[in-house]
């Protein structure tokens, strides 16, 4: 029924190719004229926790239920503005004017007016200037006059005062100023943004900071929020396609060129390239599936695979054209020839593309999605539009005196020998190939515990001179948010605690030992002693028992009085009676109590400490180590200590990836397995042989694994997930060959013989498009992104190892296949086509 529907439906594109390309340019305007409007372009980065299940991210869920949000923080959120002065003073009567004339601008809109929370914009220049004003509560025009106003004399003499005797000032500089410097590079301001402002007010606060930031000076005063990151976002990728498009395009055009030798061949096969991404962004508009940054990498890829389909079909067609022959009927037998081939392909690449549905990540699941909706556009778009485009095109210049026969790939005097040599090869020791590329595979995958492993990889990177300096869109115009954003991490610790990086450690069973607030506390210094914790911001540092006791304590004199009775060495930190402490506790203050101690039915289960901490993303591991340590000595007799902040968490998250994702590829290449297995032994009578052509795709995955650890590319969340991809790709090449071999059985031919033509007659095709995916990969390297430049390296070594392993292996793998196999394949009845492929 497969083959029935498949022969007819090429038949009728063969025969009806004008009404098939007028049908399929209906289906395209449908399809993707239709569905790229309605892609949403949106970022997806967040992971669902739900789909892991290890104990930190249980205890992070305990304790989100038991203790929830704390509903007593800041009714407003802080945004930072910067002044920047790299060879000069921050600190000078001019650049404290130039900071007051920004707020001045901010002030003039309605919207900022609005927006702001007590007490205002606040900034070094403020306490400079009321200083000079000898007013605490002068305006901001007042602040300007009086430091206008001012003697030279009197305003170094303010600043000195400011930054040497005012606590304040320290929170607006560096994080290393010394308090008795009177100069410094840098400085900020601080503006509070009222949570219960309007929301469009809102929005229009934060862009008018960066917007007037810009008109103030560029790269002395600047700001990175949600305007200037989104502007960033937006630069990059325009930069990114300007850069990499081109030149991908150029490469392999250069290839097709080299490879066809024919025009022609060229733009109707760029033109089922083209059609695929275009089907592909129009699938994912009418499926709702998100489109961002990321999706440069389906688009290059489904790009590859494209020219994978165009060169078989072409490759094929120019091999069963005979010399006095027409154009359909070989056109017709070479895509019923290639066909299942090609559905072979997108069926075993899309599970192990789609394997990643099963990943936490968004990003990931949507990577998966879109790669899978494109090769499956593609496949149709290879088996309809194109043939019928070729023999349109072909016909018309026949039909002027052209001659439109060419040569097969892999049929030149250069190609054709180095291909025919892996059949010797496998003539000659395919027991020795196959048991040393076994170990080859088996060595790499050993590697796999030697692969660094990385919560973080760096972001983005310095844009090398040569590409800037690149003609045309070609050159990468220079952001500086990248950089700005790397300076303030490095320059200033968080303005408040709540714009800090927070941690969680959970303490559970026996929390009413005596030594246990005490080895809370100790934790704690050691935390600090390790300098995690901030020290020049806002709010409050630590949340534990003992802080929200020591507070409740200040305003309830009954409270007082237990905690001090039993604090038995007057340090602050109850250490007895610890029960009677938390019953009265609760007494006094039971909604306070309830943020930091769990009570359930009279019994305390568990204890409670946030600490703000100065670390971020890039610093996660050497981070998480530390407060591993310091649970340790929250932790004593009977009692557990667990970090769940995100930090943590996101660690644990990618353990369990790296732990599991060997199994993941394992199970999805035995699903391949199964899968070309039961088909080869519908389509050409030998499951066996299916095996046979699924299992070196393990060998490619150990190449893979050995590649990264070669070239030091790290085990990230995004790299780990991106493994199974590695299925996907390996699978390609091995199908065609052993397709191919499987049809020149069915013809007759002994097995060298159909070993020969089989290699040679798919090498040449597979050479081609190793060389344009992999060229269009290794164009990505060019963009500034340490995750892209991994990946794509990640997925040129698929390539070239697929590519290898299909010519070199897989041959030696189908001579002891057939020299042990207990029967032939079955040979097809007189009239009918076996449906391989080349």
């Amino acid at each position: 029924m497969l083959r029935d529907a498949l022969r007819r439906t090429i038949g009728f594109v063969t025969d009806h190719n004008v009404l098939t390309l007028v049908v399929m340019l209906v289906l395209t305007g449908v399809v993707a004229g239709g569905g790229i409007p309605q892609v949403d372009q949106a970022s997806q980065a967040g992971a669902d926790a739900d789909a892991f299940d290890n104990e930190r991210i249980q205890k992070a869920e305990y304790v989100q239920n038991n203790y929830g949000d704390r509903d007593d923080g800041p009714n407003r959120t802080l945004r930072q503005v910067y002044v920047r002065n790299e060879s000069g003073d921050v600190l000078t009567r001019d650049s404290l004017i130039a900071g007051l004339a920004y707020q001045q601008s901010l002030l003039d809109n309605k919207s900022v007016r609005a927006s702001l929370h007590d007490p205002g914009i606040t900034g070094l220049s403020n306490l400079v200037a009321t200083r000079v004003a000898g007013d605490p509560n002068a305006t901001v025009d007042e602040q300007v006059a009086a430091l206008d106003n001012a003697s030279d004399a009197e305003v170094d003499r303010a600043i000195a005062e400011t930054v040497q005797q005012d606590p304040r000032a320290q929170r607006f500089l560096p994080t290393d100023h010394d308090h008795n410097a009177t100069t410094s590079t840098d400085r900020r301001m601080l503006v509070p943004i009222a949570f219960d402002a309007d929301s469009d007010d809102r929005n229009r606060t934060e862009a008018a900071l960066y917007e007037v930031a810009q008109d103030a000076g560029g790269a002395n005063v600047f700001t990175l929020t949600g305007p200037a990151a989104d502007e960033y976002r937006s630069h990059f990728f325009t930069q990114m396609v300007q850069l990499v498009v081109p030149v991908a395009l150029a490469l392999i055009l250069f290839v097709l060129a080299f490879s066809y030798r024919d025009l022609v061949d060229i733009v109707v096969g760029m033109t089922g390239v083209v059609l695929s991404v275009l089907w592909m962004f129009g699938l994912l508009g009418w499926f709702g599936v998100g489109a961002g940054v990321i999706t440069i990498i389906p688009v290059v890829l489904v790009t590859g695979l494209s020219i994978d389909f165009g060169f078989h079909v072409f490759n094929r067609y120019r091999e069963e054209r005979g010399a006095e022959e027409d154009i359909r009927e070989p056109m017709g037998r070479g895509v019923r020839l290639v066909a299942t081939a090609l559905i072979l392909v997108t069926v075993t690449a899309a599970i192990g593309f789609l394997s990643n549905l099963a990943n936490p990540l968004p990003v990931i699941q949507d990577l998966g999605i879109t790669i899978t909706l494109g090769v499956v556009s593609a496949l149709v778009l290879f088996v309809t539009v194109v043939p019928a485009l070729k023999i349109s095109i072909d016909g018309l210049l026949e039909r002027v005196g052209l001659d439109r026969r060419k040569q097969a790939l892999g049929r030149g005097r250069f190609l054709e020998p180095v291909l025919e040599s892996s059949v010797t090869l496998a003539r000659r020791a395919a027991p020795v190939v196959v048991v040393l590329a076994l170990l080859v595979g088996l060595a790499g995958g050993a590697a796999w515990t030697g692969l660094e492993q990385e919560s973080f990889q760096g972001g983005d990177q310095e844009i090398a001179e040569w590409k800037q300096e690149l003609p045309g869109p070609l050159g990468w115009e220079t952001n500086p948010y990248a950089e700005q954003s790397s300076h303030v991490d490095e320059t200033y610790q968080p303005a408040s605690t709540d714009d800090a990086r927070q941690t969680r450690i959970l303490i559970e069973n026996d929390v009413t030992a005596d030594d246990t607030l005490e080895d809370i506390r100790a934790g704690v210094d050691q935390t600090d002693e390790e300098g995690l914790l901030l020290d020049r911001s806002s709010g409050q540092v630590v949340q534990s028992p003992t802080t929200v006791m020591q507070r409740t304590a200040a305003r309830n004199e009954t409270f007082a009085a237990v905690l001090a009775a039993e604090d038995t060495d007057d340090n602050g930190v109850p250490d007895r009676n610890l029960d009677r402490v938390y019953d009265a506790f609760y007494a006094a203050d039971a909604e306070n109590a309830s943020t930091v101690i769990e009570r359930t039915d009279g019994e305390y289960r568990s204890v409670l400490v946030t600490m703000s901490l100065t670390a971020d993303w890039a610093e996660t591991d050497s981070t998480v180590a530390t407060l591993e340590d310091t649970s340790s000595t929250m932790a004593g007799d009977g009692r557990s200590a667990t970090v769940v902040g995100s930090l943590a968490v996101n660690a644990s998250v990618l353990d369990e990836l790296t732990d599991s994702i060997l199994l993941t590829m394992l199970v999805a290449l035995v699903a391949i397995v199964l899968t070309l297995s039961a088909v080869f032994r519908l389509m050409h009578g030998s499951a066996t042989l299916g095996a046979v052509v699924a299992v070196p795709i393990g060998i490619v995955v150990g190449l893979v694994i050995a590649g990264m650890y070669l070239l030091d590319i790290p085990l990230t969340l995004l790299t780990a997930l991106l493994m199974s991809l590695v299925i996907g790709l390996g699978v390609d090449y091995n199908i065609h060959v052993g397709d191919r071999f499987a049809d020149e059985l069915h013809a007759g031919k002994d097995t060298y013989a159909a070993l020969s033509a089989a290699v040679t007659g798919t090498g040449g095709a597979l050479l081609g498009s190793t060389l344009t995916s992999a060229g269009a990969f290794l164009t990505i390297a060019l963009v500034p992104s340490t995750q892209l430049q991994s990946f794509a390296a990640l997925v040129v070594i698929a390539l070239l190892a697929s590519f290898a392993v299909s010519v070199l292996v897989l041959p030696s793998g189908l001579v002891l296949w057939k020299r042990f196999s207990p029967a032939d394949l079955a040979t097809p009845t007189p009239g009918e086509d076996a449906l391989p492929q080349d």
